[in-house]
């Protein structure tokens, strides 16, 4: 019957919002929102769907629940480093400007971490970020973070690119200014194309096999030929061949 009851949330989430939570791995996503649930006062999956769609700030509670919006500026600082001294330089020898898209982007971390090794490294690029949950992008959109967010990132970028705004910082305008933010859903929206680099971390252990089949698929089919994917560190991809990439280091694929 619990089941049936999830089942039915999913249905009822998937007319609401395009999101099919059946590509999700079920054990791990059915856990985190029956907490929430249970945490709001609903006996049931389906009594809190309906409310839901009652009560927008369930709704938005619901999305930040069910996207993992954990992120840091250069998060894993030794990939960003083979990114930056050895991944880069060949990419940006073919271009002019570099088309980078930054996907599931959360609360933009990640697509500023990128916008300002551009201006480190004198690259010029055009920075997409993209994230299923509006709230997040607001929040990223405003560019203020806590003491924590930037415990990873160079001190000197810290001091050329943040200014110090009560307990946490505020980046730089030159550095938000370089990221545009979009919503966007990996399971069912159109993919940019012609992307140089695609950095997309940290999300596709979520979701089932099959959904992360898929995904692989489309984000190869909206690299150029030569064109980076720079997954997370859990995220390692057994079977590159299988999508046309082949390894160019360790959490980096090369579109052949």
């Amino acid at each position: 019957m619990l089941k049936d009851d999830y089942q039915m949330f999913t249905v009822m989430i998937k007319d609401k919002t395009g999101i099919d939570l059946n590509q999700y791995k079920e054990a791990q996503m059915k856990r985190r929102l029956l907490s929430l649930r249970e945490k709001r006062g609903f006996a049931t999956f389906s009594d809190y769907g309906k409310e839901m769609g009652l009560q927008n700030d369930l709704f938005e509670e619901f999305l930040d629940r069910m996207t993992i919006n954990v992120s840091e500026f250069y998060r894993n600082p030794e990939r960003w480093d083979v990114l930056k001294n050895k991944i880069l330089p060949v990419i940006k020898e073919k271009k002019n400007v570099l088309k980078i898209w930054s996907a599931a982007c959360s609360t933009g971390e990640e697509p500023y971490t990128l916008s300002m090794m551009m201006k480190e490294t004198r690259t010029k690029a055009r920075i997409t970020a993209t994230d299923i949950d509006d709230t997040i992008l607001k929040r990223a959109k405003r560019g203020a973070y806590p003491e924590r967010s930037l415990k990873e990132l160079p001190l000197e970028w810290k001091d050329r690119y943040f200014q110090k705004d009560g307990p946490g910082y505020e980046i730089d305008q030159k550095v938000k200014t370089a990221v545009s933010f979009n919503k966007h859903n990996l399971l069912k929206d159109a993919y940019p194309k012609e992307m140089d680099l695609i950095v997309c971390r940290n999300v596709l252990i979520y979701f089932t096999e099959e959904a992360k089949q898929s995904i692989y698929q489309r984000l190869a089919d909206s690299l150029v030929s030569g064109g980076i994917l720079f997954v997370g560190s859990t995220e390692q991809i057994f079977n590159p061949s299988e999508y046309g990439f082949e390894a160019e280091d360790t959490f980096f694929y090369r579109k052949q």
